[in-house]
């Protein structure tokens, strides 16, 4: 029995294309390669396979198998990367035949995550995630002792090590969900000061490395990490993005999607995706340089369903314009822009459509406070746009300002009619601020 457990970062990537699928051709191959250069690994060779239908056994045929085997010993390699899930005795067999660990796609994904997690909501939920996985595949540790074991009576010290090992497993699993459904009960303590806080909350979605991150970090003022990577990012973070003087917004950088992004984790991050279901507005951000974008951008709408925030307003954002040609660019639409958020380029339009967007879901209202209803003035002044207000005689404060719908039930018992205000009052006129 060869000893699994190897620090070694070097590999052998293995793409496996089966019938009419494409996983085989140039544009998957670069991305499985950089999925296995952010997870740290080395490639040291890469093999393409296609076969009609998968092999029960290795999923490729023997012949393959045998090919990957003589890959590894002359690379002097232990460790096999597969552009696909196999089951867990594929993955047995082929670790008794090549004599090296093997990973699946799902597993390598899983490793980067459980890099990337800095919160502490994060590394329980990829801890999750990744026992979830591991829960099937206990066995192959210990394959070299389960042959001890018999019938009643006589099972070995294999099968002892098996049951204690998924006993202990299933414990720790449930520890982790009682510890996120703690977590999750923060998170929404935290969703319900948003909304009582009536905040546009804006979220940034996309391909992973498509380059939300800088856009975010451009937009707020942070430094979040935005490396080259797939998966640079894993945690949302929240920021407040001023727009203009009475127009704030929450922003929020997420993880990037993928192809077949594994059913572990869209599992284990439900309640950190589902925050995209609340959101005002979607920046779906592209990386328009990407010759497969079209590809990738109906993937990320797939997932976005999947998740139940297929309804939400979606902006398209198309970033890394200056890696383009002018004649390149699709033309331009309502729900459409170009910017660059390495230069800054086309951030002034971005925020156009922002404001717009507030703008839509404001209404033009007239109020009327009296002397004891003056502490909401400054209230009126952060959460609206006051375009006119004059002070009467009597003491009372009219104002004609833009509001959001969410505040209007707050200040109806205020709210009078045109005609009404109109009579003696300011509105129509110059403004004159008390």
């Amino acid at each position: 029995m060869f000893e699994r457990v190897s620090a070694d970062p070097a590999c052998v990537l293995v793409h496996v294309a089966i019938g009419a699928d494409t996983r085989a051709e140039n544009p998957e191959r670069e991305e499985f390669v950089e999925l296995a250069r952010s997870a740290g690994l080395m490639p040291q060779a890469q093999l393409n396979f296609r076969r009609r239908a998968p092999h029960p056994r290795f999923y490729f045929g023997r012949g393959q198998a045998e090919q990957l085997r003589h890959s590894c010993v002359q690379h002097d390699v232990q460790l096999v990367v597969v552009n696909t899930d196999l089951s867990p005795s594929q993955e047995r067999n082929l670790e008794a035949e090549l004599e090296c660990r093997v990973l699946g796609r799902t597993g390598l994904i899983l490793d980067i995550f459980a890099q990337r997690a800095r919160s502490h909501e994060g590394k329980l939920q990829v801890e999750l995630a990744q026992l979830n996985y591991l829960s099937t595949r206990l066995v192959r540790g210990w394959s070299h002792l389960e042959r001890q074991k018999g019938g009643i009576g006589l099972r070995g010290p294999g099968e002892t090590q098996l049951e204690s090992d998924r006993r202990l497993l299933m414990q720790r699993v449930q520890t982790l969900r009682r510890r996120l459904m703690l977590v999750e009960r923060q998170r929404n303590q935290s969703r319900a000061r948003r909304r009582r806080a009536q905040l546009y909350h804006v979220a940034l979605v996309g391909y992973t490395n498509a380059g939300k991150s800088t856009l975010f970090n451009f937009l707020t003022g942070s430094d979040v990490s935005a490396v080259d990577q797939l998966f640079a990012t894993l945690d949302p973070i929240h920021r407040r993005l001023h727009l203009d003087k009475s127009r704030d917004i929450v922003l929020s950088d997420t993880v990037g999607f993928i192809r077949d992004l594994p059913v572990e984790l869209v599992r284990a991050f439900h309640s950190t995706l589902e925050e995209l279901q609340e959101c005002d507005l979607l920046l779906h951000v592209i990386d328009c340089s990407d010759e497969r974008r079209t590809e990738h951008a109906a993937q990320v709408r797939e997932v976005l369903a999947q998740i139940g925030a297929g309804q939400v307003p979606v902006i398209e954002v198309y970033n890394k314009i200056d890696c383009l040609e002018p004649m390149e660019r699709i033309p331009e639409a309502p729900n459409r822009v170009w910017l660059s958020a390495r230069t800054g380029a086309g951030m002034d339009a971005l925020r156009a459509q922002l404001l717009q967007r507030m703008q839509a879901e404001e209404s033009e209202v007239y109020l009327r406070l009296p002397l004891a209803a003056y502490p909401l003035r400054a209230e009126l002044h952060r959460v609206g746009q006051v375009e006119e207000e004059k002070f009467t005689e009597e003491g009372e404060c009219e104002m004609r300002l833009r509001l959001p719908l969410p505040h209007l039930a707050r200040f109806e018992k205020f709210r009078v009619t045109i005609p009404e205000a109109s009579q003696g009052s300011m509105f129509g006129l110059a403004s004159q601020n008390g």
